[in-house]
């Protein structure tokens, strides 16, 4: 008998509490993903080229996973309270029918084992299903490949997700079961009480909301600004400014809904009476649901920064070039790239590129002067013309200090072009073409120059006349971002030789043959050339470093940030369907009174779901409008200039996942309704009075 009560209350619980089932299932799902993230293929293939930072990357796991556990401890205390306040006439009869209260704790701890372990059952096995085919998923597209994948089940975080699990819960489950167990029958028989909070004068909440409003733009203007990440206390002040600004803000809402009352028409079936209860659950609730409404805005800046940054690092870099070759012991630069050709000649290797070609680079050489070598005052004097800006000024800046730039041989950098698929140059002795590394320049500033570029601007280099065409270019020299050069002159073979003086560093790049990648994935194709390179003793670089760098970044942008905000959208949206849950059998007598002045079910399930509509509404809306301004903050201060050249494209993904994340919003109020009609569906049922 007592394990059939135990197995039907279980049951009922969590048909009844399906949105809070739902929300411990989501979090053992990203807890295990989150702790099974050295077990993926990426990580695993991160582990050989980032090593340093993937290390420094895992060690902030633990971190993440105590400080979510500490935060969803509170969402199941309050969840759990919100279940034991809902059955404590159950309670009281137990006792009354001769249940001691060590049984009864019995009983209840039974009933929460019971559901915590059928919990871990279908979460564990969808965390595993997940955590591989997101495996699969990101080596396929960042071309690692899937042939060389293996199942693998993180013991590890297997046992750290139900360990925390179980113990966050049965902590919440002492402490609350000690409350119950301690209160007296008559206490759990009673009906619970409203609960009302004293109002105070309207001009109160009138001056809290505009003071909020103040607040919160402040905080917007420094943190858009960037001002907020020049100094650690700058920052502090903007997180306090909005933190009050958001508290201020709900709480000056209480204004707003007596406005609606007075102002919205009256003659709609229980208009004014929903208003009423929205304002006493704003006015109980104020601070609660603005906690809410700033994890929703965590949840949001997370997930849309976190995914348009990682989008971007997986588009930044074209792959042109698979490998680099460098000799540091030649004499010359000359020398050195013969010296790589014959190495690889001896060991068989040279047939397995399509492309060898040399990259030369080097300085000015036909002076000893380092200062004002190279003269662009027409480009100088055609932007200060232009209309004021950041990345005029930003160009005439940068420019200023170009007066010694870099040369780059022609002639490689068509064969880069060419393999690239982008048009050649076509140069004159006197002419020359502007390089400019995307590290240095975003395409705004791009475009400014190429619109000067195209009068044929005229240049001094060493004393001589040069003439500068062409659009400037950016295609990078060698396979890693081991050469980035802010400014450089690509020149003629004849002009590069003569202002070098023969002087110059010679880069070997390499493409890998297309016979070599048939039928393996390319990073298969480079770590299997990797092996061989090895034992030539050759200083080469590979494509590995490059996408090993990218992909450090996505996954540090995105499995990261998307945890949080899952983490955060789950707490929020739970706390709040639990509290207007709870609000609503509070004042349970009110819809009886309803019921018996002739409310219909059907009526009141229209009213219980316009009032969750603003429920949900008010703290969604606050926290998507800020997104906006937080997710534009992070880029300002996260993000390099080249980066940030990119804002409108950044902002439009961002917001298309801020919409995503609120459709997320709209499934969790679909279920607090369902919860809502299921209650008042219970209240239908006449009370027999004695």
């Amino acid at each position: 008998m007592f394990f059939e009560l135990v197995f039907r209350n279980s049951r009922r619980d969590r048909k009844e509490n399906g949105l809070f089932f739902a929300s411990l299932i989501i979090s053992i799902v990203a807890f295990y993903i989150i702790l099974s993230l050295s077990k993926q293929d990426v990580m695993i293939f991160l582990q050989e080229m980032e090593s340093d930072a993937v290390n420094r990357l895992l060690a902030m796991i633990p971190v993440f996973y105590g400080m979510t556990l500490a935060i969803l401890f509170f969402l199941i205390y309050f969840a759990s309270k919100f279940q034991m306040e809902r059955r404590r006439h159950e309670f009281g009869m137990y006792l009354m029918l001769g249940m001691r209260r060590r049984k009864l704790f019995a009983m209840l701890l039974a009933e929460d084992f019971r559901s915590s372990i059928i919990s871990l059952l279908i979460g564990l096995p969808i965390a595993v299903l997940l955590s591989e085919i997101i495996s699969l998923v990101t080596a396929k597209l960042v071309g690692l490949g899937i042939i060389g994948h293996r199942f693998t089940l993180s013991l590890n975080a297997t046992l750290w997700t139900t360990v925390g699990f179980l113990m966050i819960k049965l902590a919440a489950f002492l402490i609350l079961s000690g409350k119950i167990s301690r209160q007296e029958i008559q206490s759990l028989l009673a009906e619970t009480p409203e609960g009302t909070k004293r109002q105070m004068p309207a001009i109160i909440y009138a001056l809290a909301l505009v003071t909020g409003v103040v607040f919160l733009g402040a905080a917007y203007y420094m943190a858009i600004s960037g001002a907020s990440w020049q100094h650690l206390q700058k920052m502090a002040i903007t997180l306090t400014m909005g933190l009050i600004g958001t508290l201020l803000l709900f709480f000056g809402m209480r204004f707003v809904m007596s406005l609606m009352i007075k102002v919205g028409k009256s003659n709609r079936k229980l208009q004014v009476f929903n208003f009423r209860q929205l304002q006493e659950n704003v006015i109980r609730q104020s601070n609660t649901m603005a906690v809410s409404s700033l994890l929703i805005l965590a949840a949001l800046c997370c997930f849309g920064a976190g995914v348009a940054i990682a989008q971007f690092y997986g588009q930044a870099e074209a792959h042109v070039l698979d490998y680099t070759f460098e000799d540091n012991t030649a004499q010359d630069g000359e020398q050195g790239a013969s010296n790589i050709r014959n190495s690889l000649a001896n060991y068989h290797l040279d047939t397995e590129f399509s492309d060898l070609f040399d990259m030369k680079v080097g300085h000015i050489r036909t002076t000893e002067a380092y200062d004002d070598v190279f003269v662009m005052d027409s480009i100088t004097k055609e932007l200060a013309k232009l209309p004021e800006s950041d990345a005029r000024n930003v160009l005439l800046n940068n420019l200023s200090y170009a007066d010694y730039p870099y040369l780059i041989s022609l002639t490689g950098y068509n064969v880069l072009l060419q393999r690239a698929g982008l048009p050649t140059l076509n140069l004159k002795k006197d002419e020359a073409a502007i390089y400019m590394d995307t590290e240095f320049v975003t395409n705004d500033r791009i475009e400014i120059l190429n619109r000067i570029l195209s009068d044929r601007p005229e240049a001094q280099i060493d004393g001589a006349s040069l003439r500068l065409t062409g659009n400037v270019q950016s295609t990078g020299l060698v396979t890693d971002r081991s050469i980035t050069l802010s400014f450089a002159l690509i020149l003629p073979d004849e002009a590069f030789e003569y202002y070098t003086q023969n002087q110059y560093d010679v880069y070997v790049n390499g493409v890998l043959d297309s016979d070599i990648i048939n039928g393996v994935s390319l990073m298969t194709a480079i770590s299997e050339m990797n092996k061989k390179l090895d034992e030539t003793g050759l200083d080469y670089e590979s494509y590995l470093q490059n996408m090993g760098r990218q992909l450090f970044y996505i996954v540090a942008a995105s499995y990261i940030t998307i945890y949080l905000a899952i983490m955060f959208l789950i707490i929020a949206n739970t706390v709040i369907g639990v509290q207007f849950l709870m609000s609503q059998q509070k004042t349970n007598r009110r819809y009886k009174t309803l019921i018996r002045l002739g409310a219909t079910y059907k009526t009141l399930c229209q009213a219980a779901r316009k009032q969750i509509n603003w429920h949900f509404g008010i703290p969604t809306i606050v926290a998507a409008v800020s997104s906006l301004f937080g997710v534009r903050a992070l880029f300002s201060g996260l993000l390099s200039s080249r980066i940030q050249g990119d804002f409108s494209k950044l902002m439009l993904v961002s917001g298309a996942m801020i919409l995503f994340l609120c459709v997320i919003e709209y499934l969790y109020m679909t279920a607090v309704k369902r919860s809502s009609n299921r209650y008042l569906l219970t209240l239908m049922v006449p009370e027999r009075e004695e």
